[in-house]
Formats: structure tokens, C-alpha cells, sequence
């Protein structure tokens, strides 16, 4: 998998590539399918019989032959069980929904992640050139006398080290892009890549489709009055009550009884007439079956009333989880963005200067090379410490928008609202 030969997609459109092309969500939609099948199947009434009643001997002599169909009506079946198969489509309709939701939640953080690495990387890669060109300055340092020969040996140690960081991070973004095609998960053979550097940009919070830190962020109560309208698991518990009150109906009409209707054409031939005529007719019946004498349907009854105390107290349980996943996500994500404009306004600015300052102390003479690499060392780490900050941030809000459920949640509407 070489990223040379990946296209190089924004945000956007690698959810919407991924809707349109994902193999699972694909399969989950075949679920609507099925599910509307069994509306079908349940709507079904049930096939007639031939019947056929051909007497033979002297006992046949004075009775009629008889030819006729007979039918089973169920009473108060059919209904439930079709109202029964549409609560089920709807339950598997909520279902794709939130498969799909899911899945661009997974795309969101699998591009982010890989947009993450590749900034890592270039961070690294930058750090790299700057060793190099620390390696000249000690190398003329020390054959100018001015710079013990020991300097340039440390130089070369922190120059190959700082290769090996290079080169595992070269790995990491490999892997992360194999992980981002992997969540996009296409049929064909198509490899997809972030666009580059993208964290090198300014103000590209709306390409990442994630709000500026600087936005003011709505009151929690607000915040979760939307996440109870708009979660899928509280609508698909709520869902799942249907489907079992439905469930238990359809089960209690089980106790009704069917009506069997029977009919036909018959006959006496010539020979089978004391009166020596042909003579014919016909015959009409009803029967009433499946009479619940001997089963009642008891335990089933008692299963289904289980299943929907079961499903109430599932729902119950989801809103309340609901609400503390909520609160717990966005207390991460005010985090992240506390942290992220920490590192913006006060531990980059002063890292950089602090930088410049070593480097022009060491070709001075003032310093020595192990305070400059050691200085280098921690500006590297505050750089890829913002990059990751920056990837917290955007994942936070990502899994914000995944336990509100709603992947447009628009921060300046809801503060219109308070």
C-alpha cells in the first residue's frame, strides 16, 4: 500500500465516500430488505386444501361422492402480526441509522488519526534537518578548536536517534492509513489519503469540520435536552418497547380460535341411485379450530410480558447511561480545548524563543552542545506534544458529536436557544 498511489480526500468526502461505498453499511441495508419481506410474510393468509372423498364398496352405493376445498380464516392473528413486522422494520430502520452514524464517527477519527501522524512525521522530519544542521555547526565548531571533538560525537548520537524516531514514525503513518481505508472499507481497490499537512494550516477547523476553540460553547443543560432527541440507542430501546407490546398482543391473540370454512360439488352416479339417476349437490361447513382447551398459551404470554418489562428497563437504563456519557464527553472535550489554547498562547510562544535563544548561545560559546540538544529535545516534544493536542481536540469533539448523536450539532444554534 504506498501512500504515492492514494487519492487524497478531505473530511467530507470521506464520509461521504464511505456511506456510499462501505461493505458493511452495505450489508446492513440488506436488513430493510428482509424486514419488509416479513411484513409481507406476515400479511399472508393461509392456503386453501382440496379435499376429495371417494367411497368405495356397498357402502359407497347409497352415499355421495364429494369433491371441495376447505380454508383456514385466523381471527385477530393476521393483523398483530403484520402491526408486528412494521414495528420490527422500524427498529431495523433505527438500527441502519445508527450503523451509519457510527461509521462516519469511525471515519472522522481514523482521518484524524492519520492527519495526526503525518504532522507528527513532519514535525520530525523538520527536527531532523535542524539536527543536521547542528551537526555542521558543531563540525566547524570543533575544527575551528572552538568546540570539543566529544560535541560533534554527541551531535551524531542525537542526529541518529532522531533518525529512529523518523523512520517509526514513517511506520505509524503507513499504519494508520492502512487503519483509514480499512474504516472506509470500499469494495474496489481504491486507496484514499488525507490531505496533507492539514494541521500546518491555519483556521482549518471548518475543514475538519469541527468548531474554532475560541467559540463560546452552550451550558450542559442545553446540551443534553438535545442528546435525549437525538440518541439512536434511546430511540431504538424506545423502539424495542414497541416491538414488544406488539410481541405480547400478537401472542395473546394466539388464545383465539380459527374458523375452518369447508365446501364442495357432490354426487350419486346412476348405479349409486335407488331411483337409478344421476343426481348432484353440494355441501357447506364451518369448523372452529385451534380452541384453547388443552394449551392456553401461558408460558408464551408470560415470556412476552418478561420481554417488555425487560425492554422498559433497557430503555431506562440507556437514558441514563445516555446522559452520563454526555457529560463525560463534553467535559473532555472543554479540556481539550483548555489544553489546546494553553499550548497556543503560552507553550509554543515561549518554546520558540527559548529555542533561538540556545542555538544562538551555543554558536556564541555560551552554552554547551548537551544544554542545546536537551533544549532541542524538549522543543521537540512540546511540538508533537501540540500536534497530539490538536488531535485530542478534534477526536473529543468527534466523540462529543458520537455520544450526542447528532453529527451536524451546530454550537451557534444551540446558543441561540439558551
Amino acid at each position: 500500500m504506498s501512500p504515492c498511489s492514494a487519492k487524497q480526500i478531505n473530511l467530507q468526502q470521506a464520509l461521504d465516500i464511505a456511506v456510499e461505498k462501505n461493505l458493511d453499511l452495505k450489508a446492513a441495508k440488506l436488513n430493510i430488505d428482509i424486514a419488509k419481506n416479513k411484513i409481507k410474510e406476515a400479511n399472508r393468509l393461509q392456503n386453501p386444501e382440496f379435499n376429495m372423498f371417494y367411497n368405495i364398496g356397498t357402502a359407497g352405493r347409497s352415499e355421495p361422492q364429494q369433491l371441495g376445498f376447505s380454508q383456514m380464516v385466523e381471527l385477530g392473528k393476521r393483523g398483530a402480526r403484520k402491526n408486528l413486522a412494521k414495528s420490527n422494520l422500524e427498529l431495523e430502520s433505527e438500527n441502519l441509522r445508527y450503523t451509519r452514524f457510527n461509521l462516519k464517527m469511525d471515519v472522522r477519527e481514523a482521518y484524524i488519526t492519520l492527519v495526526a501522524e503525518k504532522s507528527v512525521l513532519d514535525t520530525l522530519e523538520q527536527q531532523e534537518k535542524l539536527q543536521e544542521q547542528l551537526c555542521e555547526i558543531v563540525k566547524k565548531k570543533v575544527k575551528n578548536k572552538t568546540a570539543p571533538e566529544i560535541d560533534e560525537l554527541q551531535a551524531d548520537i542525537a542526529l541518529n536517534q532522531m533518525k529512529t524516531q523518523v523512520n517509526t514514525a514513517r511506520i505509524t503513518v503507513r499504519n494508520a492509513l492502512v487503519y483509514f481505508n480499512k474504516v472506509i472499507n470500499p469494495q474496489e481497490e481504491d486507496l484514499y489519503d488525507t490531505q496533507d499537512k492539514i494541521f500546518a494550516e491555519e483556521n482549518n477547523f471548518d475543514e475538519l469540520l469541527t468548531p474554532n476553540p475560541d467559540d463560546e460553547m452552550p451550558e450542559f443543560d442545553e446540551i443534553k435536552e438535545h442528546a435525549l432527541e437525538h440518541r439512536y440507542d434511546i430511540k431504538i430501546t424506545k423502539q424495542e418497547i414497541d416491538v414488544a407490546k406488539k410481541n405480547l398482543k400478537l401472542i395473546t391473540h394466539q388464545r383465539i380460535p380459527d374458523i375452518e370454512l369447508v365446501g364442495g360439488y357432490m354426487y350419486q352416479s346412476r348405479a349409486q341411485t335407488d331411483e337409478g339417476i344421476f343426481k348432484s349437490g353440494a355441501y357447506a361447513g364451518a369448523n372452529l379450530v385451534n380452541l384453547p382447551l388443552f394449551y392456553t398459551f401461558k408460558p408464551e404470554i408470560q415470556n412476552a410480558r418478561i420481554q417488555l418489562e425487560q425492554a422498559k428497563l433497557k430503555y431506562t437504563s440507556t437514558v441514563n447511561k445516555a446522559l452520563k456519557d454526555v457529560d463525560a464527553a463534553y467535559a473532555k472535550f472543554l479540556t481539550a480545548r483548555d489544553n489546546l489554547k494553553c499550548y497556543e498562547q503560552k507553550i509554543l510562544t515561549s518554546s520558540e524563543k527559548l529555542i533561538e535563544s540556545s542555538i544562538k548561545s551555543y554558536e556564541s560559546g555560551e552554552t554547551d552542545l548537551t544544554t542545546l540538544i536537551v533544549m532541542k529535545q524538549s522543543y521537540k516534544s512540546i511540538i508533537v506534544g501540540y500536534t497530539y493536542a490538536l488531535a485530542e481536540y478534534y477526536n473529543s469533539w468527534t466523540n462529543f458529536l458520537r455520544e450526542v448523536n447528532d453529527e451536524s450539532f451546530d454550537l451557534y444554534e444551540d446558543n441561540d436557544n439558551l
